[in-house]
């Protein structure tokens, strides 16, 4: 019960539309029709800007980072339910069609509340990604792979090596017609890194 409990808090907390509000508020557009069609940081980057994009991201962090912390209180099994479940609940809230975003930003909030060190690693390898192809779907589904493996070295756990795991297929498939447009030569590179 206590389990459900905390699985049902994270997919609330996951439900809060971040992108969606910075995108009525800052562009005062609906994200999910315009660029990408996703209602998630990249998108508001492409379609409102980086003081948006930025608001947008510290928000979906913040929704897997929080129920992290809570959930900590049972373990690192109550950490990683109720933040994976937050991560389901951006990608698919009930309150909003079920038509969210790709759950990268709220995916590593929860790592950097389950291990800031396993956190770090991989933000510094998505920037480099980032910064060298201009790719953002490129790095997340890399790091998508590569969270379950370093979940697999570091811990003597079968549940967090089965959520992990079960965390990064979710982003891959999330991630599919992107992965589609790179395998093509098709896919948007990012303007985070341009100067204006």
């Amino acid at each position: 019960m206590t389990y459900f409990l905390l699985g049902l808090m994270g997919y609330l907390i996951g439900n809060i539309p971040c992108s969606y509000v910075v995108g009525r508020l800052y562009g005062n557009i609906d994200v999910r029709k315009h660029g990408s069609g996703n209602a998630g940081a990249t998108n508001v980057l492409r379609t409102v800007g980086k003081k948006a994009a930025f608001l947008a991201l510290f928000g979906d962090i913040l929704k897997g980072l929080i129920p992290a912390l809570m959930g900590r209180h049972f373990g690192i099994e109550g950490a990683m339910i109720a933040s994976i479940c937050a991560v389901m609940g951006h990608c698919y809230p009930v309150f909003m069609g079920f038509k969210g975003g790709k759950g990268v930003a709220t995916a590593g909030g929860m790592i950097i509340g389950t291990n800031p060190l396993i956190a770090l690693g991989l933000f510094i390898y998505m920037v480099l990604v980032i910064f060298v192809t201009k790719f953002v779907s490129l790095a997340s589904v890399t790091a998508a792979i590569i969270y379950p493996i370093v979940c697999f070295l570091i811990y003597d756990n079968l549940f967090v090596s089965l959520a992990s795991s079960l965390l990064g297929l979710l982003l891959i498939y999330k991630h599919r017609s992107n992965i589609g447009r790179l395998i093509k030569g098709v896919e948007s590179k990012t303007s985070l890194f341009d100067k204006k």
